[in-house]
């Protein structure tokens, strides 16, 4: 007589890391009892099948309305980190946000009971984290749609699978209270991780009769004003450049939302060598695939990428070559790229042994677009936090201006429209406040029907408006043909 047993579910946590986890939380428990903050983090690491996809098991497996995190770069060995859940928010306002969230991380960090960080081939991101972003200004978005998405917001995720090549790992956090006990958080986390699911991503499904409206949120004539004005100002002598952007937004029909699990899957194909992310906050997700990194920490290395001056692509490889030798010749975008890696340069130095940039900008080619980028490495004098050097270059003048405090106050008065997110730092930080943060660009923040996607230009004194709209129109085709579909 046979016996039928039950399946494991992928996800289970097998009795050694049951028994782990077990222990950490106990410790916690005791360590919040005599905490300032009467919390202490408990966490335990464990490896997953290295087929794996983090970013569709995240999409499949999200409650209605709770917070997730992807964020991926396929052509760097497939790496991958996404997060379901939040059991700690760190949240901030104001100039001194980034270090404020830097702070209360550190906190939390110092005093985790998880197991020993003594891996250094582990994938990055994997162990403890906290994931999110900062809005490009020090208040944040005022408008309606931005809300849940503070100045500064990293969340302590309940679930996190980091990945890098065939290596895959899931990271189990909880958030333990002096009244606790450990049978119940971990019954909770069990019944978590039970409850994942393995599945790929959703394709996207085309509306079969079209009703897709693409529209500004203001006039492009706007948008022309807007650059003429700051052309003029810059010929004044009141300032070197100012980044003006745009918003595009994509309404579908009444009874169709867009399905931002299907967006993700076309952008990583498309994209690879890009950030490609997505951050959900209630029924909105603020998601992109950016080509820029503000910078990567990995112990006292830090690196960066001055992004700056950008052409479109052609399908006939010698009219693409011949565009991208255009780029690199020319004395609009090479001053342009200019700017941007002495003001990043001056912002490393003060911290830093050494910092040095590449001799002469190379061409970086997307999908859609040719960007000029300048490498920026510096070797640190001291670990400063990941979050901390986030703070320290934005908003750098591939997205601001120079000098910044006066194309500060200009960017909202000509734009007029409120950026939330849009150019600010997104990533993560792990327990040694190392971490990763790319630039939010070539971004949309979708809720339901609605997407509204951002895209912005350099404007600098040889600027000619209309050639800025069009160069705006060419980087918002990163997202806008997925969108309307």
């Amino acid at each position: 007589m046979s016996t039928l047993i039950a399946a494991r579910p992928p996800f289970a946590l097998h009795p050694a890391d049951r028994a782990r986890l077990h222990g950490h939380l106990e410790a916690a428990i005791r360590r919040a009892r005599t905490s300032r903050t009467g919390t202490a983090l408990a966490a335990v690491t464990v490896a997953l099948d290295p087929r794996t996809d983090p970013t569709a098991v995240v999409v499949a497996s999200r409650r209605g309305g709770e917070p997730w995190f992807v964020l991926e770069q396929p052509d760097r060995e497939r790496s991958a980190l996404a997060t379901l859940g939040c059991v700690q928010a760190l949240e901030a306002y104001g100039p001194d946000r980034f270090r404020a969230v830097a702070a209360r991380w550190r906190r939390l960090a110092s005093e985790a009971c998880c197991d020993a960080d003594d891996d250094r081939h582990r994938p990055r991101g994997s162990g403890p984290v906290a994931v999110g972003g900062f809005a490009f200004a020090p208040e944040g978005g005022h408008a309606p749609h931005w809300n849940g998405f503070a100045p500064a917001s990293l969340h302590v995720p309940e679930i996190a699978i980091a990945r890098r090549g065939d290596d895959v790992r899931m990271t189990v956090h909880a958030l333990a209270r002096p009244r606790d006990t450990a049978d119940a958080l971990l019954a909770a986390l069990e019944d978590r991780c039970d409850g994942l699911r393995l599945a790929a991503l959703p394709l996207l499904d085309p509306d079969p009769v079209g009703r897709v409206r693409v529209a500004s949120a203001m006039p492009p004539e706007h948008y022309e004003g807007a650059v003429a004005r700051a052309v003029e100002r810059i010929k004044a002598g009141e300032l070197d450049k100012v980044v003006l952007a745009r918003e595009v937004q994509v309404h579908l029909g009444r009874e169709r939302e867009h399905d931002v699990g299907a967006v993700l899957g076309v952008l990583r194909e498309a994209f690879p060598s890009c950030y490609v992310f997505a951050v959900g906050r209630g029924n909105a997700t603020f998601l992109a695939a950016s080509p820029e990194l503000l910078v990567r920490r990995d112990g006292l290395r830090a690196g960066t990428l001055a992004l700056a001056g950008s052409t479109r692509r052609s399908a006939d490889p010698a009219v693409d070559d011949h565009l991208g030798e255009q780029l690199l010749r020319s004395e609009k975008d090479r001053g342009e790229q200019e700017i941007v890696t002495r003001r990043i340069q001056r912002a490393l130095e003060p911290i830093a042994l050494w910092v040095t940039a590449a001799d002469e900008p190379q061409v970086v080619k997307m999908a859609n677009i040719q960007h000029l980028a300048t490498p920026i490495r510096a070797q640190l004098a001291e670990r400063v936090p990941a979050v901390e050097l986030a703070g320290r270059l934005h908003p750098t003048p591939a997205v601001g201006g120079e000098p910044w405090g006066v194309a500060g106050p200009l960017i909202p008065a000509l734009e007029g429209l409120d950026r939330g997110w849009y150019a600010g730092p997104v990533g993560w930080t792990d327990l040694n406040e190392d971490g990763e943060f790319c630039v939010a660009l070539r971004c949309a923040l979708v809720e339901g029907s609605v997407a509204r996607c951002y895209a912005g230009v350099g404007v600098v004194r040889d600027s000619d408006p209309p050639a800025e709209l069009a160069e705006t129109e060419t980087k918002l085709q990163a997202l806008l043909p997925v969108l309307a579909l």
